[in-house]
């Protein structure tokens, strides 16, 4: 009956006690609150909302429910979230990069699911990179390399794992609360000293809308100062995919190419952006531009490269600067003008069709499959340019991927301005 009445008051919009909110997880994942009053109560929430107390309480409950990562030395520890989207590689690159700064960086990471790519799929798109590591071997690592990205173990935070679940399929999953104790819960664990978020937001994202994301931003540095970690968010625009490359063996052969100092250009800036912020944040540099400049040549050196190589060889990976691709084609523009929109969902759905993603966690994927962005949103389109690049097993499945790229791309008659990257809090 108590489980009854937290989940009235906070459809009442009552604000809950830290005891209420620790009860309804701890008793979650006993077993003693069954899956259709935590449903309820997860859906009040996603109606009603929680106050940054009550996100605070939630995200403890959710951390405390497992363990937490131990420290075997002084180095700052550091780490990135991105909410995720289309063509998102930054981990690859910024993990081994910060690692050249004397700062361990404990990245765990997911699967994709949905458009929404995975850090760890396109890692395994190594040879016999292993993804499933124990605590001692996370920290061993650490001790010799600075970096490791490898995914979440079982026993942290093992609450956000049933409610993910949980809300995955009753549609209780878009609620800044929830989001933000998901993340935070996960991050928290690592036993941080700085985070930074990369808050996306726009077709190709989870947070269609700028201002719902500058809210999840806020709520989520709010979260991580309360905990006492030096929390910094960026928003950064994901209307089209990041980068050229969207697909997994595609993706990690352009992060190879910004390590080795080139690359697409939002890709590099939104890196160094990232990774400044973090640098500033553990206090290895007093302000952003100084930290660029050390960045820069971090890259430009082969320094962060030889990291990255280091770290795939430590988790049992076969390094190749240009990974096999499937056979490609290319599609041109049936008519000129300007491009003035992309489809993000469709673009993510496309991939999926060719194999490069999946809808259920459980579905196999094909690493050499994926797209290349030929053109960005406002570029000039003239007639017969080639607008994609598409990785596909088959003449089929290229032709039916040309046919959903051409409907998801929308061309103007007049000039379209360029989509800034990077967008203030």
């Amino acid at each position: 009956m108590f489980a009854t009445s937290i989940i009235a008051k906070k459809r009442d919009s009552q604000r809950l006690t830290g005891e209420e909110i620790r009860f309804m997880v701890e008793g979650f994942v006993a077993g003693a609150i069954p899956d259709y009053q935590m449903s309820a109560w997860a859906m009040a929430i996603v109606c009603r909302g929680m106050e940054v107390d009550e996100i605070a309480a939630l995200t403890d409950a959710m951390l405390t429910s497992g363990v937490r990562m131990g420290r075997t030395h002084d180095r700052p520890r550091v780490d990135k979230h991105s909410t995720g989207g289309l063509g998102d590689k930054v981990s690859l690159v910024l993990a081994p990069l910060l690692a050249c700064f004397d700062v361990d960086v404990p990245m765990l990471s997911g699967r994709g699911l949905g458009i929404t790519g995975g850090t760890l799929d396109k890692l395994e798109a190594y040879s016999g990179f292993n993804c499933h590591l124990s605590q001692p071997q996370i920290d061993r690592q650490l001790d010799r390399i600075g970096c490791v990205i490898a995914g979440t173990t079982a026993d942290i935070a093992p609450a956000d794992r049933r409610l993910y679940a949980l809300r995955d399929v009753t549609g209780t999953v878009p609620s800044i609360a929830l989001i933000t104790s998901s993340i935070m819960s996960k991050k928290l664990a690592a036993s941080l000293d700085a985070l930074v978020l990369d808050v996306k937001f726009g077709s190709a994202a989870f947070m269609r809308d700028l201002n719902q994301a500058r809210q999840l931003a806020d709520s989520l540095c709010a979260t991580g100062q309360r905990f006492g970690v030096a929390t910094r968010a960026v928003l950064s625009d994901m209307n089209q995919p990041l980068g050229r490359m969207v697909g997994n063996a595609c993706e990690a052969n352009e992060a190879v190419q910004v390590l080795q100092g080139a690359g697409p250009a939002d890709v590099r800036e939104l890196t160094l952006h990232l990774s400044a912020e973090l640098l500033v944040a553990a206090g290895k540099f007093a302000d952003c531009e100084l930290a660029r400049l050390a960045l820069v040549e971090a890259l430009t050196s082969g320094r962060a490269l030889a990291r990255y190589q280091a770290m795939i060889a430590a988790q049992g990976g076969q390094f190749n600067p240009q990974l096999e691709l499937a056979p490609s084609s290319t599609l041109t523009a049936p008519s000129g003008g300007w491009l003035q929109q992309v489809d993000g969902q469709q673009i993510g759905q496309t991939v999926i069709g060719l194999g490069g993603g999946r809808m259920r966690l459980e579905q196999p994927i094909d690493h050499t499959v994926g797209l290349e962005m030929m053109v960005r949103i406002g570029d000039r389109i003239e007639s017969q340019q080639p607008l994609v690049r598409i990785f596909a097993r088959s003449p089929q499945a290229a032709e039916r991927a040309a046919t959903e790229i051409l409907a998801a791309l929308t061309m103007a008659e007049k000039p379209v301005a360029p989509l800034p990257l990077i967008h203030s809090l």
